[in-house]
């Protein structure tokens, strides 16, 4: 008779796919409890708006709020204030991306950048980078050049940190087999030390994407214009409350939507990675 002991991989396969449909709904089950307590919160919202213990003006039932954001679909600006923010934000992300990888690599493989540039690193990253804006203004205007720029200038220094502390955590063995292998300083940089930093530089690129998104809002809030920040402005100076609150429900939907697709690229990005397959 033949042997039907069953072996080590029948063993793990049987249970997996009981596991399976298990895991998709705990993952199901919370993300629905994400959105309860959202939903409750809008509710909440409503009810104590209309209850006529806080004026109108100062908190607007959201069903106003959603009525407006409609009406200013219809007519046109949202979209126009919605693209030009997500241009300014993208666009200093893409740069502060560029900046930031170069500097980091060179951060972590040459000691003379490391040497000049770790003070600025250092003293850059906890200031409160908003103070040099009437200085940007000075020098730029307050036109795009200046709110790019300033968008640069804080988003740069998440992705320059983490690709530092990403390439330099990478095992030494695998530089050195590199090595031996005849593998020169460019080859290294995009075959080794790049992907075996991707973790942690998708997680600055995933802390840098809200910063830039913040800060074209604060710098359209200060210089004008069009935008979602300026145009909570221009409610703001108009009285219009409204407005004012359908810009914040705005941005709250914007960011979460970038932090999710962020989110998701990680994961598609990752799924050679034993995070991706975790996550799985």
């Amino acid at each position: 008779m033949a042997d039907v002991t069953p072996t080590p991989l029948m063993a793990v396969g049987e249970p997996t796919e009981g596991r399976l449909p298990s895991r998709r709904f705990d993952s199901a089950f919370a993300l629905s409890g994400h959105w309860i307590g959202v939903i409750l919160i809008l509710i909440a919202w409503e009810v104590f708006a209309r209850s006529g213990r806080v004026s109108p003006f100062l908190l607007p039932a959201f069903s106003t709020v959603l009525a407006r954001i409609g009406a200013d679909a219809m007519a046109g600006p949202l979209f126009l204030n919605i693209g030009l923010t997500l241009y300014r934000a993208f666009l200093g992300f893409a740069i502060a991306g560029l900046i930031g990888l170069a500097l980091g690599v060179g951060m972590a493989r040459s000691r003379a950048i490391a040497w000049f540039f770790d003070p600025v690193i250092s003293i850059g990253f906890p200031m409160p980078k908003i103070t040099f804006l009437p200085v940007i203004i000075l020098w730029l205007g307050v036109y795009d050049v200046s709110k790019v720029t300033m968008i640069v200038l804080d988003a740069v220094f998440p992705i320059v940190t983490a690709t530092i502390a990403g390439i330099r955590g990478i095992d030494h063995q695998l530089i050195w087999s590199a090595r031996n292998m005849g593998a020169r300083e460019r080859h290294l940089i995009f075959h080794v030390l790049l992907p075996g930093a991707l973790p942690q530089i998708l997680t600055g690129f995933q802390v840098a994407l809200p910063i830039a998104l913040i800060v074209a809002i604060v710098t359209e809030m200060a210089m004008g214009g069009y935008g979602l920040g300026g145009a909570m402005i221009d409610a703001w100076r108009l009285a219009e409350s409204p407005k004012l609150f359908a810009g914040i429900v705005e941005i709250s939907i914007i960011g979460y939507l970038l932090v999710r697709g962020m989110a998701l690229l990680r994961r598609r990005l990752l799924h050679w990675h034993s995070e991706g397959r975790t996550r799985g």
